[in-house]
């Protein structure tokens, strides 16, 4: 029985990945309870922060065991869960905050124990990156989540640069005491791109810095901000087409398609006016 007088649901035996709030204790699924209560082993990133999850939802640990699993033991933690995943057992492992496998150490035991045939479940919920794609007001049609950028700032750069490429709004987490730097170096790579800091989401001093790299690194490093922290950075700008790209781009279409139809799918493709685009086909018609 959990401390709320329910009974302790039957869990698969099976490794279940368990996402966790990354603020509000309430933000966290029936599921995710269910299995908190049931699993015959928890494992977790931070044991003290579960503990304190189970304490407010009234999950009693009783003699069942709790392992800190983390990214400095887990070469030598990893063996006992597999071991209790491989007698049959049900393993649920919960991140510090958030959804396991997103910039956090369980990777290589959701991996291991795939290899070694036991059945891999995820229990989805709160995630850090898509509350702050939900509250930044950037284009969420594709993003691209690219963690922890390297520490160092010619690494960092490197990897902006790779990165700006992308055709997609970029999510990454940073450190607060790395943070201005980080978007400092974002800015002299990726130019006055739209960008969001997002810092504390789902909790009391939750708060969305808006503006452009330069303005966000300035506010930055004047006003250093606190807690957790997700930025989130636009896509480039499209370069404008020029009247040999619009031309290539007609001939595709104009080999299959009437010249309306070429005209109107050429136009949406680039945002070009359509009047400039139907001047081009006329003139390669005539």
């Amino acid at each position: 029985m959990t401390e709320t007088g329910r009974s302790a649901p039957a869990v698969e035996a099976a490794l279940h990945l368990v996402a966790v709030p990354i603020g509000a204790a309430r933000d966290i699924t029936l599921r995710a309870l269910d299995l908190l209560a049931g699993a015959d082993v928890l494992a977790a990133e931070d044991t003290r922060a579960l503990r304190r999850l189970m304490d407010i939802h009234g999950i009693a640990l009783g003699d069942r065991p709790l392992v800190a699993y983390h990214d400095h033991n887990g070469e030598r933690v990893r063996p006992r869960l597999l071991g209790a995943l491989a007698e049959g057992k049900s393993v649920a492992y919960a991140s510090e905050a958030g959804t396991p496998l997103v910039a956090d150490p369980g990777f290589r035991l959701a991996v291991d124990a795939r290899a070694r045939g036991a059945a891999v479940r995820a229990a989805p919920g709160a995630s850090a990156v898509l509350a702050a794609l939900c509250v930044a007001g950037l284009p969420t049609d594709r993003f691209l989540f690219a963690g922890f950028l390297p520490p160092k700032a010619q690494a960092r750069r490197t990897a902006l640069a790779e990165l700006g490429t992308v055709p997609a709004t970029l999510v990454l987490y940073e450190s607060p005491k790395r943070v201005a730097a980080m978007l400092t170096d974002a800015a002299a790579v990726l130019g006055s791109r739209d960008a969001r800091l997002c810092r504390e989401l789902t909790k009391r001093f939750e708060d969305v810095w808006s503006g452009d790299l330069p303005t966000l690194a300035a506010r930055a490093d004047a006003e250093p901000p606190k807690g957790e922290i997700v930025v989130l950075i636009d896509r480039a700008a499209p370069a404008a087409a020029t009247d040999d790209d619009l031309r290539a781009m007609l001939v595709d279409r104009l080999a299959t398609e009437g010249t309306k139809a070429a005209v109107q799918a050429v136009t949406e493709a680039t945002g070009v006016p359509r009047k400039r685009v139907y001047a081009l086909a006329l003139e390669m018609k005539g």
